[in-house]
């Protein structure tokens, strides 16, 4: 099925037509033989498009593409007039009608535009459940995701949460471990407590014993005061060791013994202080496999391992990554303090196509971008030789001449001028290219472009 199409028109003849034009192309049509009675019906959530005649008695089409807009401004309507009434046509398209059709028009002309306004229709509808999903996911709870895995995940986490169970958690670089040991901290006893964390990937040996042990004035060089160490204030609540398989050799010696006695010894004294802590560990390789795990202590490793939770990368649950990135998207613009932009089509494909090696973080990072604007048109990966060489030249050529049309149009972000001095061609020929190409023109619209006056 096509979509979904409210037909208005008073002409019975003409109405029966089109409906089997429409339903022949595979759309559901609803037909009305007025507007009143067509609003009656219509609500907000429609996911379909409205294609109305303009002359009509009582409410006119102009007057019910305005109650329409006034429904949902996002709703194309898409105006049909035997009257070939110019002025009023440029009107329409600048109040924001989708589109305008004179009579007599083929069967085509109608269906390529109903085909074009109900893909719009659909990546609108698409951005607002995603934005609703996105509002719905609590910010203490930021592990978002609605795949199996993940909802295992939260389950697990709630269960072990309250525990006092040293947890080590597996993950590639940025799929959100910290978040995981965040939550095991907030959702624990321990969260009045600190919550400290320490990157052991990003210490030098030298200095990683003074920063979790702590030491006393004199202790080396330098130390001209006490301080206490990171394990110390923890105590009490949660210390999260990050790429722990970086830790050097010597101080998982002493780790073992705070993990089996709960107690530590500061730089330059011996005086033993218990400490009251649980600790998670993360790291971005598996520990349990000897040939990754390298110079990691095989004694640590058993005793962290208690519970161990993994993390999926992103490309192994794609299903989640539109909800993500539409809960970064919006963060990121009111962090940004600017409107939420559509998503596009092409930003679509990209988020579904990419590999995102950067996992959460990268998708993060990207919807940044896309909320500043420097990301309106993501690179598409390369398409295969063979789908871009294959068929007959004709074929090869009507290819290439599309290809041609949506570059110049998204390099000038869809202004009719601009991409018409870019091209060397005939305004006439332009939109006769475009409609025999099935390119809509204001898909390539940015918001600041200049449009076609």
């Amino acid at each position: 099925m096509s979509g979904s199409v409210f037909l208005v028109d008073d002409d019975r003849d003409l109405r029966k037509a089109m409906q089997q034009t429409l339903e022949l192309a595979g759309f559901t049509v609803s037909p009305f033989a007025g507007a009143t009675e067509a609003l009656a019906e219509l609500s907000a959530g429609f996911e379909g498009v409205v294609i109305s005649d303009i002359r009509m008695p009582g409410m006119d089409g102009l007057a019910f593409f305005r109650k329409v807009a006034d429904l949902d401004a996002d709703l194309p309507v898409i105006l049909v007039t035997g009257h070939g009434d110019i002025p009023m046509a440029v009107q329409a398209i600048q109040d924001g009608v989708y589109d305008f059709i004179a009579k007599p028009f083929a069967a085509d002309r109608l269906v390529q535009s109903a085909r074009r306004a109900q893909e719009k229709r659909r990546l609108v509808m698409e951005n607002r459940a995603l934005r609703q999903a996105a509002d719905a996911a609590s910010e203490s709870l930021p592990l978002i995701g609605q795949t199996p895995v993940m909802e295992r995940l939260r389950q697990t986490l709630r269960h072990i949460a309250d525990t006092d169970v040293d947890v080590l958690v597996a993950g590639e670089t940025g799929s959100g471990k910290e978040v995981v040991a965040t939550l095991l901290h907030q959702w624990s006893r321990r969260r009045n407590g600190n919550f400290v964390a320490l990157n052991c990937g990003a210490l030098p040996e030298t200095v990683i014993e003074s920063e979790l042990f702590g030491h006393e004035p004199g202790a080396f060089t330098g130390a001209v005061k006490k301080r206490i160490g990171r394990i110390e204030h923890a105590s009490g609540g949660t210390l999260f060791l990050d790429e722990i398989e970086a830790m050097p050799p010597a101080t998982q010696v002493k780790m073992l013994r705070v993990l089996e006695a709960r107690e530590i010894t500061p730089l330059g004294t011996n005086a033993i202080r218990p400490v009251d802590i649980r600790v998670v560990a993360a790291a971005k390789i598996d520990l349990g496999d000897p040939a990754e795990r390298g110079d990691f202590r095989e004694d640590l490793y058993y005793r962290l391992n208690v519970v161990t939770l993994s993390i999926p990368p992103l490309r192994e649950r794609r299903e989640d990554i539109s909800l993500l990135f539409s809960h970064f998207l919006k963060r990121a613009s009111e962090r940004f303090g600017r409107e939420v932009p559509q998503v596009s089509a092409a930003t679509r494909d990209y988020l579904m196509s990419h590999p995102w090696p950067g996992n959460v973080r990268e998708l993060s990072h990207f919807a940044e971008r896309v909320a500043l604007g420097v990301e309106a048109n993501p690179a598409k990966p390369a398409a295969p030789a063979a789908a871009t060489s294959s068929g007959t030249l004709p074929e090869r050529l009507e290819r290439y001449e599309a290809d041609i049309l949506k570059e110049a149009l998204t390099a000038h972000r869809g202004d009719v001028k601009e991409t018409l001095t870019a091209l060397g061609i005939p305004r006439k020929t332009f939109y006769d290219k475009l409609q025999r190409h099935g390119i809509n023109r204001a898909d390539y619209a940015g918001r600041t472009a200049a449009g076609e006056s």
